[in-house]
């Protein structure tokens, strides 16, 4: 666990690709359990731990996750990410360039319980959510090339069903159609950089996390 800001009321972690952010049927434990372990030892709290999940990412995924240490900043914190004032940036590594160097995508997605499973249409469908997200082209190495992306909705599995929607699977990605895992489980996303006014203090909190530390994220280390 990489703790990469933390005050009275909230606590960011950097998460790695085989963490889990809150629990599931695998029965490991999640972020939100160690998190309130390490409060509990390093505030030598009595009892129940108060920590409230804001947001999710999905478990081989890496980066930042936001948790609320207060009730207060919990309420707060879901009315920020349920109104789009939290700003958050993310990279994804892509074997084919898209045809555009710079896009937004404007998708409907259907989601399947069963299959835990995305689909997206170019045109409104019943059942579908819209989803819309900008990216960016900013780097290439030898093999891949290097996306940033930036968020306007938040659905399910959105950035990797619209990168796989235009043929631009995310490495390592096999759900959507990339055709090698990576080693380690983890697909090439990373949550890169989150952005809000602190719910109760109101300062401005920018937080970026460093990216994995494998061959394929060290090749745009300079980027």
């Amino acid at each position: 666990m990489q703790i990469v800001y933390e005050d009275n009321h909230l606590i960011i972690i950097n998460k790695s690709s085989s963490e889990i952010v809150q629990g599931d049927k695998t029965g490991d434990i999640p972020l939100s359990e160690i998190i309130k372990d390490y409060l509990k030892e390093k505030y030598n709290k009595p009892g129940n731990v108060f920590l409230g999940v804001v947001h999710r990412l999905d478990r081989p995924v890496s980066g930042l996750v936001v948790f609320a240490k207060t009730s207060k900043a919990l309420s707060r914190l879901n009315e920020m990410f349920r109104t789009g004032n939290v700003h958050k940036t993310y990279w994804a590594i892509v074997k084919n360039a898209p045809s555009k160097d710079e896009s937004e995508l404007v998708n409907w997605l259907v989601r399947n319980e069963k299959q835990n499973k995305s689909y997206a249409y170019d045109t409104e469908k019943p059942n579908t959510k819209k989803a819309v997200l900008d990216y960016k082209v900013i780097a290439h190495s030898d093999n891949y090339h290097l996306l940033e992306i930036h968020l306007k909705t938040g659905r399910h599995h959105q950035i990797r069903c619209q990168l796989a929607h235009i043929g631009c699977p995310i490495k390592g990605d096999l759900k959507y159609g990339f055709q090698r895992s990576n080693p380690d489980g983890s697909i090439c996303l990373h949550s890169k950089k989150i952005e809000f006014i602190h719910p109760i203090s109101k300062k401005a909190i920018q937080i970026i996390a460093p990216t994995p530390e494998t061959d394929v994220w060290t090749a745009f280390k300079n980027v």
